[in-house]
């Protein structure tokens, strides 16, 4: 089976598998950020009334439209709730606001 080749990281620079680990690290548990029973209430209902992710398949995540950092007041509002699935979430966070976004990258 082949195998692939170690990837070069230059001296002084994370690699994404450390970067990852340092940003989880430091942005705490979830429940500080807003997930709380309150919102798995919320999210649950959520996706009960819309079962459906925009490309058609079934929602198994709830995103927020304006993130929670940005809005607090919003994170139960459900004019600020979308329905999707695993693979649109990912990528949707990804390229707002994590590794993929160049602008916001912190190492």
């Amino acid at each position: 089976m082949p195998v692939a080749p170690p990837k070069h990281v230059p001296p002084g620079v994370l690699s994404d598998k450390d970067r990852r680990a340092r940003f989880d690290k430091e942005r705490g548990p979830s429940s500080q950020r807003g997930y709380d029973a309150a919102w798995k209430k919320c999210r649950a209902l959520f996706l009960d009334r819309n079962p459906n992710c925009k490309c058609g398949a079934r929602a198994q995540d709830v995103d927020h439209v304006l993130s929670v950092v940005e809005r607090p007041d919003l994170r139960l509002s459900w004019s600020n709730l979308r329905p999707m699935c695993h693979p649109c979430h990912s990528r949707r966070t990804a390229t707002d606001q994590g590794f993929a976004n160049m602008e916001r990258r912190r190492y």
